[in-house]
């Protein structure tokens, strides 16, 4: 596969315009393109591929990251605390539904 290693920059006011072209070029030409404002890079466009490889990463970094935890709390003799029990202690109960309503 190839990708474009360059990043094309666009500002928000013409991605806005053209945004069917936009993410034809990055689902199609492979092209990560890098949406600005005032000349700063406030987000970016990039193809699946790309965002699977990032998502991936980061759960490999994760997972890592657990596995060192978990055989540190081992070592001392600590046990896990149970996902929901640390989701109530935090409040964080809530759905992605109620995080991000339908627009």
């Amino acid at each position: 596969m190839v990708y474009n290693i360059g990043m094309t920059k666009v500002s928000t006011a013409v991605a806005r315009k053209r945004f069917s072209d936009v993410v034809n070029r990055a689902s199609y030409a492979k092209e990560r393109v890098a949406l600005t404002r005032y000349g700063h890079t406030m987000a970016a466009i990039v193809p699946a591929e790309d965002l699977d490889l990032l998502e991936a990463m980061e759960n490999r970094i994760d997972a890592d990251d657990a596995r060192k935890v978990l055989a540190d709390m081992k070592a001392k003799g600590e046990k896990p605390i149970p996902l929901a029990k640390v989701k109530k202690r935090l409040g964080l109960g809530r759905t992605s539904q109620e995080w991000w309503p339908q627009w």
